[in-house]
């Protein structure tokens, strides 16, 4: 799978909106065919900065930046961050999320 995570620096002015205004986009991708997750999360301790896990099949993350709505949250989006998000693009083995051993319960 391709693993995609992104941090975006959200103006505060926005940063309470960001759920919704990315609504649109996260609903969309979900839908994709070859998506297997697509996660916001509100870091505890910048809460301007979101980060954003993604991941998709091998073949898939091309039709997803293709896309009509990933075209009109490039449009979109950028009015409301601070700075062009950073990322980091991996392509790992497996297609799902593995269980914390270290942590088990039960």
């Amino acid at each position: 799978m391709i693993f995609i995570c992104v941090k975006w620096k959200v103006k505060p002015e926005y940063a309470d909106q960001w759920v919704d205004l990315t609504k649109e986009f996260t609903e969309a991708t979900r839908t994709e065919e070859g998506n297997l997750f697509f996660d916001w999360s509100r870091s505890v301790e910048d809460p301007n900065q979101y980060v954003l896990i993604e991941a998709f099949q091998d073949d898939a993350a091309e039709a997803h930046v293709t896309s009509d709505h990933f075209k009109k949250a490039q449009a979109d989006l950028p009015q409301y961050v601070v700075e062009t998000p950073l990322i980091r693009n991996v392509l790992m083995e497996g297609d799902h999320w593995d269980r914390l051993g270290e942590f088990e319960v039960g």
